[in-house]
């Protein structure tokens, strides 16, 4: 077996394909042969800005799906031949061999689920960062500005919260919305209005249009009107100046609760207020992972959503897959087969 990757030389680069070592996976690792790789903002964001990178050059890339072909001494719940859903945490470790943007990933075991054979690998490669996202902002510590839920289960009781997902039909926020559900919590999604169906379908109890010139006062209207369910806050999916507009002024009157953001927080905010910077790569997630993410894929009640948009096959498309996503997607996420 040989391995290539699409390499990113430096900031500002053109993606570079060329060989690269094939992984070994360690103790606690497996190893995956890639068969499709997502794309997210992140990827083409830190091309531009170099921002995270402190060692060039680097494969980037942290959504796969594919099949394992190594796995570790210590992993015991899962073996070659598996089909998969991988977190690729090259952001974290700094080391090519953990990106995604490769025909091979090692991957920690911990941030690795089989998928259902009724799923396809463009299907699956939606999943792992997204999740992650989602599952820090979720279940982290309230007193860190995150909110604090109960881990999802199967059959979910109500656990008597609301929580505001702007951005809902997002990759983060379809699974915010699905998680947030399967943790008992009642969910009103902040999405465009031809996406109100979309979100309704994953468990989102009621829904906004983001562009709507009363949007603030009719979130703020139903979060009261859901109780008395206790407002828990808002996960702001987007997070950038335009969605701050929308979800600070909702936290400001719904009174306390936590914002939790994806990227730099808003400058202003109520002193009632904290904010949690959600970082993906998080063991507050490997409980989803462990406990809840096969058995729900296999019953059906976790979707792999968004669809998948396939723009090419080939390490060669990749930069294109990224061209496209940073041109914009709405419900959808950008995938490259290999």
């Amino acid at each position: 077996m040989s391995n290539q990757a699409a390499w990113l030389d430096g900031k500002g680069q053109t993606l570079r394909v060329a060989e690269a070592d094939m992984p070994k996976a360690n103790a606690d690792e497996v190893v995956i042969k890639n068969h499709a790789i997502a794309i997210n903002p992140v990827d083409w964001k830190i091309q531009d800005t170099g921002m995270f990178i402190q060692k060039w050059p680097i494969v980037l890339g942290c959504d796969v799906a594919g099949e394992i072909v190594e796995v570790g001494s210590n992993v015991k719940h899962l073996q070659k031949g598996d089909r998969v859903s991988a977190h690729a945490i090259s952001l974290a470790t700094q080391d090519p061999k953990h990106g995604g943007f490769q025909l091979y990933t090692a991957a920690p075991a911990a941030i690795v689920g089989k998928i259902p054979d009724s799923a396809s690998f463009s299907e699956a490669s939606v999943l792992p960062l997204a999740l992650d996202t989602a599952s820090a902002g979720l279940y982290g510590s309230r007193q860190n500005g995150f909110m604090g839920l109960e881990y999802p289960t199967l059959t979910p009781t109500q656990s008597g919260k609301t929580l505001v997902v702007y951005g809902a039909s997002s990759s983060v926020g379809a699974l915010t919305v699905q998680l947030a559900v399967a943790s008992g919590a009642h969910v009103i999604a902040i999405v465009s209005e031809r996406n109100h169906a979309f979100v309704r379908s994953l468990g989102a109890s009621e829904a906004f249009d983001y562009k709507s010139s009363s949007v603030v006062d009719d979130v703020a209207k139903a979060v009261k009107a859901a109780e008395p369910r206790n407002f828990i806050g808002v996960y702001d999916t987007i997070s950038n100046q335009d969605s701050y507009q929308i979800t600070v002024p909702i936290m400001e009157k719904c009174g306390a609760g936590n914002l939790a953001v994806t990227l730099p927080g808003p400058q202003n905010v109520p002193d009632a207020v904290k904010v949690g910077n959600v970082f993906g790569i998080s063991e507050t997630t490997h409980p989803v992972w462990k406990s809840y993410v096969q058995e729900a894929l296999q019953q059906g009640k976790l979707r792999l959503v968004p669809e998948p948009l396939v723009v090419g096959k080939g390490l060669e498309n990749v930069q294109k897959g990224c061209d496209t996503n940073k041109k914009g997607v709405s419900a959808k996420k950008v995938v490259i087969e290999l």
